[in-house]
């Protein structure tokens, strides 16, 4: 059967999502957010909450987790001779001509940088912590510089950096709870410019009676870049760039996927970065260990080798994470799930409630 073209444009994947939709705030219980349930054989939604995961999952299954670490990404500064003021977002490390270690940079400020411009970056009371060298420009609006420092990058970030919250939470602006909010309780690689939100539910308290259901729990890492919360800005989806993060899949992790399937149970990934890490590692049709860059886009047409469940928040429209959705779940399916969601008051985004599409 010949698939729609409507499938292939960004426009299909739009949707309205009100301010009011989007939570501002963490719950003070993480795992007492709401869950919409989604079963993909009956077609049906059910309304549980996230504690609900031990009495939902079975003994046979395994559930995959994304242990990446969220790094304070967040740089504010002023262009050193302009004195005009600058942000950044670290996104990850490069080496660069001769070894020389640079990072990776969304920026932003008025006017145009220039190529061995300097920028000071500041701290919480105005205070300057470093100097940035502007190196060269990057792919989808990047700048790749020089950090002036001889630290190891995470100690440099974790020296100059503040929590990176998406615009649409208090427009960026963190607080202190957020140094711990935004941040899964199995984070353990520093390497993240934004949390992988699916996982931000959990509890150790929840994760003990999972494990004591039964249930396997492994990890994958995939480090959050610029593709996990970029808007698609092309007409068609196939001629949006994505750009490559990276990702690593143990041999213990694959072994796990193959027992797993091995006793018909079910591979559910905990968000999407782990499901792009599973599949990435599934490239032969198997699940293999793997270290390295990933590209892989989610679209129409692809087929699934080894996930089985997904459990994710809800999504910005426009993204290759509701066309990754999409493709799993049916688009007019998941459709008729935010329709529901946003009908019965969930809240959205990265500090809001959750999906199960089983």
């Amino acid at each position: 059967m010949t698939r729609s073209a409507e499938f292939d444009t960004a426009d299909f994947y739009d949707y309205e999502l009100p301010a009011s939709c989007i939570a501002q705030e963490p719950l003070p219980d993480r795992a007492a957010a709401r869950l919409l349930v989604l079963d993909r054989a009956s077609q049906t939604i059910r309304h549980r909450h996230v504690r609900d995961l031990p009495d939902i999952l079975s003994p046979n299954d395994l559930m995959v987790v994304n242990d990446s670490r969220v790094v304070p990404a967040r740089l504010y500064g002023r262009r050193a001779e302009t004195e005009g003021r600058w942000e950044g977002l670290f996104l990850s490390e490069v080496v660069g001509v001769e070894g020389r270690r640079l990072l990776r940079l969304l920026s932003k400020t008025r006017g145009t940088l220039r190529v061995g411009e300097r920028i000071v970056v500041v701290g919480e009371q105005g205070q300057d912590l470093a100097v940035l060298e502007l190196v060269a420009r990057d792919s989808g609006g990047t700048w790749l510089v020089d950090p002036c420092s001889e630290e190891a990058t995470v100690q440099f970030l974790s020296r100059v950096g503040r929590v990176p919250l998406p615009g649409y939470i208090r427009e960026g602006i963190a607080q202190s709870d957020d140094v711990e909010r935004y941040q899964t309780v199995f984070a353990t690689q520093p390497g993240s410019a934004a949390a992988p939100t699916a996982g931000l539910h959990f509890t150790p308290s929840l994760l003990h009676t999972i494990a004591e259901r039964g249930i396997k729990k492994a990890e994958v890492t995939l480090h959050v870049g610029i593709d996990t919360f970029r808007p698609i800005s092309t007409d068609k989806i196939e001629d949006h760039e994505m750009h490559s993060e990276w990702c690593t899949v143990s041999e213990g992790t694959a072994m796990a996927v193959h027992e797993t399937q091995q006793r018909h149970g079910r591979v559910v990934a905990v968000g999407t970065t782990a499901v792009r890490s599973l599949e990435t590692a599934a490239h032969s049709g198997v699940a293999e260990s793997y270290s390295g860059a990933t590209k892989l886009y989610i679209r129409p047409g692809y087929s699934f080798r080894v996930v089985d469940g997904i459990l994710t928040n809800f999504h910005m429209p426009r993204t290759t994470l509701m066309v990754l959705v999409s493709e799993f779940a049916g688009h007019e399916f998941i459709q008729r799930a935010y329709k529901e969601a946003m009908g019965n008051g969930y809240r959205f985004l990265s500090y809001g409630d959750a999906m199960l599409i089983l």
